[in-house]
């Protein structure tokens, strides 16, 4: 049985890519290393908990021992690389943590799969999932290629730009098999409300402000979650060692346009008169650096291996309203810190 480490996997888009894994390939064992840090979810996972070929394991990618330790009895076949400080606004206000998980946490990672696999690697992957955003901000117009320099414009993409260039470092000097993909925002269930979308879908339930930058003019191309976990296995299983693939949604869209069609579904769905959720908007002041435009060029992926996204933004954006709506339970732990009980009732009491 082919043994998967993913890193992360509690999280929003890892839960996801975790579940994928576990459900279509029973052929795999796949062990989920998460630390649980604010973002980490095991109810994201509740549902697959049972299953023979998942495995769940509490660490933290920074302690190097521990990783090294990990390696070494469980000899992983392959990595999906995930972990990672995601926030913006978090990596402006403590940079430091971002520098730690997303660098030093992926050189623990590099450095033990090297000494496991040695040379003899051909069977082997270390796939590493990053962002659009180390390639900086564009313009009106043009994309985002794999071909694209790096121009990072916050902690948070400089430290993602940074561990990019780890990883090609390792296939270089190293000769580890690896695979990098640069993704899009991603939108879906089990999202943890610090972000746009289920941010502003909590604000509306409860009537609170819904906080936009600057005059809103941002664009960013937006993915559904379950559409990248379906590129991930694609890439995963067919694309080419040492090569880069960038991941996208062909759905660019002015934030402030995002806002109003979120607000129009959400006065829909909770039967609230027309433009009642469109008054919460206020504007606030831009965020330090704010990159202006986001878009990717995911023709490579297309025209190489086939994938293109499923789900068109509208429906993915009423499918994710609903499954916010429909699990209110879920959003109420995740905002007031309840959610962090699980692991210690579900795993430390039995």
């Amino acid at each position: 049985m082919k043994k998967i480490l993913i890193t992360g996997g509690a999280g929003f888009i890892g839960s996801h890519v975790v579940r994928h894994f576990v459900k279509k390939y029973n052929q795999y064992k796949i062990f989920n290393v998460d630390c649980l840090t604010y973002a980490g979810n095991l109810t994201n996972l509740s549902d697959i908990e049972g299953y023979s070929n998942y495995e769940f394991i509490k660490e933290d990618i920074n302690n190097d021992e521990a990783i090294f330790a990990l390696f070494e009895k469980e000899q992983f076949d392959a990595v999906i690389h995930l972990a990672a400080e995601s926030h913006v606004d978090r990596s402006i206000s403590n940079p430091k943590a971002f520098i730690q998980t997303n660098i030093m946490g992926t050189v623990n990672l590099l450095n033990a799969s090297k000494k496991i696999w040695g040379e003899e690697n051909k069977e082997n992957l270390f796939f590493h999932v990053s962002t659009d955003e180390v390639y900086g901000s564009l313009g009106d117009t043009g994309h985002f290629t794999e071909e694209t320099s790096y121009d990072p414009r916050s902690p948070y993409s400089a430290s993602k730009a940074s561990s990019d260039h780890f990883v090609r470092a390792w296939y270089h000097t190293y000769k580890l098999p690896i695979i990098i993909s640069n993704c899009s925002n991603n939108y879906g269930p089990n999202q943890f409300p610090e972000k746009l979308i289920p941010l502003f879908i909590n604000n509306i339930i409860n009537n609170k402000p819904l906080p936009v930058y600057g005059k809103g003019e941002n664009v960013r191309d937006w993915l559904y979650v379950i559409d990248h976990a379906e590129a991930i296995d694609v890439i995963f299983h067919n694309g080419k060692v040492g090569d880069t693939y960038n991941i996208g949604g062909h759905n660019e869209w002015k934030n402030i346009d995002l806002i109003k069609v979120l607000c129009k579904v959400m006065d829909e769905k909770l039967g609230r008169p027309e433009n009642t959720s469109e008054e919460l908007i206020t504007y606030v002041k831009d965020r330090a650096g704010h990159d202006l435009r986001y878009a990717i060029d995911a023709s490579k992926l297309q025209n190489e291996l086939g994938w293109k996204p499923s789900v068109q933004f509208e429906e993915g954006l009423k499918l994710t309203v609903d499954w916010y709506l429909n699990n209110k339970e879920w959003l109420n732990n995740v905002t007031s810190g309840d959610y962090q009980k699980y692991y210690e009732n579900q795993y430390l009491k039995r």
